[in-house]
């Protein structure tokens, strides 16, 4: 099946009111494992992501050929004609017809400017992380309305088509090229206990950061002594991930 809603809140339980684990984008598909009540249970195609979704009429699957390149996208329900819908960043859409500056989709439009591509990616895989500067700190949020530090790196790994598991403590296993501290180069992952950011130079980071809130550029330096002295943990592991 395939998510044709801007965003879908993943839930740990079947109740609203559980934890929002992840979230499924425009495009993205999923196999249902269970049905129970007004509840399904699903498994994200891109990385097995478990948890709780509410049905819906979902599309099936197709072959897509465009994915969403900027923080987020504007919809028309025709060329020049806007509605009050956005797709976020890593969005996928097959694109059916195209008229000027405008692609189709599903009976919906989108600039041509907010495209890129299925098989575009970028030799600097976190090029354009800083879009997403300032956007709200959400657990378990994979979106332009609030994101999580896990899924902010998931996210432009994604993009350039490549595999990354949705949780820290999954990343950590996953990228086992290990750097020591003092060799930390841009696009090194720094880890804690339940927390990941990007190196995007040898001083400085970004991350979906908690306690401020929103997404960030902090000095490495600072960033682990805040963390140490805030949540008693130290860096739990420095990884490479090309």
């Amino acid at each position: 099946m395939r998510c044709n809603l801007s965003v879908i809140n993943v839930y740990n339980k079947k109740n609203t009111k559980s934890k929002v684990v992840t979230q499924l984008l425009y495009g993205d598909t999923f196999k249902k494992i269970k049905k129970n009540g007004s509840w399904i249970k699903i498994k994200n195609d891109s990385d097995n992501y478990k948890g709780f979704i509410k049905k819906n009429f979902f599309s099936t699957k197709q072959k897509n050929t465009h994915k969403v390149y900027n923080l987020s996208a504007k919809l028309y329900s025709k060329p020049n004609t806007i509605i009050k819908k956005k797709l976020s960043f890593g969005s996928k859409i097959r694109v059916s017809q195209k008229k000027n500056n405008f692609y189709k989709f599903d009976n919906l439009w989108i600039k041509k400017k907010d495209l890129k591509k299925i098989n575009y990616k970028t030799k600097d895989v976190f090029k354009n992380i800083k879009k997403f500067i300032n956007t709200k700190y959400k657990w378990g949020g994979k979106h332009y309305s609030g994101i999580d530090c896990s899924a902010l790196i998931q996210l432009f790994i994604n993009f350039n088509n490549k595999f990354c598991p949705r949780d820290t403590k999954d990343q950590i296993k996953y990228f086992k090229k290990k750097i020591e501290l003092n060799k930390i180069r841009k696009n090194d992952l720094i880890f804690w206990k339940g927390h990941v950011a990007v190196a995007i130079s040898r001083l400085n980071l970004i991350h979906a950061y908690g306690p401020e809130k929103k997404t960030l550029i902090m000095p490495i330096k600072k960033t682990i002594d805040r963390i140490y002295k805030t949540a008693n943990l130290k860096v739990v592991a420095i990884r490479r991930i090309d």
